[in-house]
């Protein structure tokens, strides 16, 4: 990255990141997404997904600062040497989700995900859910509230609130995980090669509805959601060198 980049500053609308976004672009200036050559997102994890859902496509590497509750994908805000800070930065690269959810009303639905993939059952009543590996039927029916899909950076939040495992980056595996299983009962999930496609048949969606999400984008009444890793998206997330993403997947599974 060139020693002055052209950067363009993204915020969460909380007054934190708004006064936070008018002293950076002050100091900095500030670019169009699509004319810099990086964009600072400043925010939480929220705003993060939000940042690269709506300008992954565009291929530039991401710096997020932390000013929301959570931010386990963005580095410590701080207003002074943000240039050394990209400077030394270390890139991340991650994969999405690629999910394409079939609904009741014969509706399909392509999202992306950079965390995971849930489904979750709409009313009292549990889902029944068969999942399918590669077009092979490898449980018949789940009985739960609901199971998802994780990617390694998406592990350590929703999934590993579920009882799911922390994964690498770059272990080439996603996680497979349901939530609050009632049959089998033993089952706990499975850990898949990245390039699996997994598909979910909603067993009885009427009476049983399901809805399917991918980070924040949900869709209702669903009868069929397939998702596999994206073959031809991946953004770059930049890390601090003392606290980089890997460090932290890393760190999360030895706290007490």
């Amino acid at each position: 990255m060139s020693t002055c980049p052209k950067i363009a500053f993204l915020a969460s609308p909380t007054p934190d990141a708004q006064a936070a976004l008018a002293a950076m672009t002050a100091r900095h200036g500030q670019n169009a997404p699509d004319a810099a050559d990086v964009i600072c997102a400043l925010g939480g994890d929220g705003f993060m997904l939000q940042t690269l859902h709506r300008h992954g496509g565009l291929g530039r590497p991401v710096y997020g600062m932390k000013l929301g509750t959570v931010g386990f994908l963005m580095n410590q805000f701080e207003q002074d040497g943000l240039l050394e800070r990209l400077a030394a930065a270390e890139p991340a690269k991650l994969r999405p989700l690629e999910m394409q959810a079939l609904t009741e009303s014969g509706a399909s639905v392509t999202s992306l995900a950079y965390n995971e993939v849930s489904l979750l059952r709409q009313t009292r009543q549990a889902a029944h859910i068969a999942i399918e590996l590669s077009g092979q039927t490898r449980l018949d029916e789940l009985i739960c509230d609901g199971v998802m899909v994780a990617t390694p950076a998406g592990s350590t939040a929703y999934n590993y609130s579920a009882g799911g495992p922390i994964l690498p980056l770059g272990s080439g595996v996603i996680a497979l995980t349901p939530i609050a299983p009632f049959r089998p009962r033993r089952w706990r999930g499975a850990l898949l090669k990245a390039e699996t496609e997994v598909r979910f048949r909603v067993l009885d969606p009427y009476k049983r509805p399901v809805s399917a999400t991918a980070d924040s984008h949900e869709v209702r009444d669903v009868v069929e959601v397939s998702i596999r890793e994206s073959r031809d998206r991946t953004v770059t997330l930049l890390f601090d060198p003392e606290h980089n993403l890997e460090e932290r997947i890393l760190s999360e599974q030895f706290v007490a």
